[in-house]
């Protein structure tokens, strides 16, 4: 088995589900909305989305660390099409960073740290399988529910959804 082909073909995958669950956004949608006080509203969340299958996992692919700082803001689009825009071109970036990866490259590790604290301290391997694609899929499925809670048809991930058939 072919290893790095397999993980290509996998993040084509989620990638391809993931956009299809953002574009069942409305155009019209209320990107400051949230379901509860708790939750994230629309736009941050689907900004989160977004930049998980984006920027997350290029960073997690290109370097060895990410220093966080309170003053870093994740993605808070105030539009489907800044989303959508915003989501093309950075997964487009992940897609040839994810092509130039080698075998040794996925046994190097990688840190999420804030001070002297590490959030995030593995190979890179499991900070893909784990904080880049489980990590989208289960933000994705939430955004599912927000779809659900506006009334709105939520397209099928793993084969038809309710709204599909």
């Amino acid at each position: 088995m072919d290893f790095q082909k397999e993980l290509i073909t996998e993040f084509e995958k989620e990638s391809s589900s993931t956009r299809k669950v953002l574009e069942a956004i409305p155009e019209d949608a209320d990107f400051g909305w949230a379901p509860h006080e708790k939750s994230m509203k629309l736009g941050k969340l689907a900004g989160h989305v977004a930049e998980t299958n984006g920027s997350w996992a290029t960073h997690t692919l290109t370097k060895d660390q990410l220093v966080w700082n309170p003053e870093m803001k994740g993605a808070d689009p105030a539009t489907k099409a800044e989303l959508m825009e915003m989501y093309d071109k950075q997964v487009a970036e992940s897609k040839a960073a994810l092509a130039a990866m080698t075998s040794e490259r996925w046994e190097t590790h990688w840190k999420f740290v804030m001070g002297e604290h590490a959030f995030i301290d593995d190979t890179k391997y499991r900070v893909w399988r784990t904080w880049v694609i489980n990590h989208m899929v289960h933000h994705r499925a939430q955004l599912g529910v927000y779809l659900r809670m506006m009334n709105r048809k939520v397209p099928g991930c793993y084969g038809p959804s309710a709204d599909e058939m």
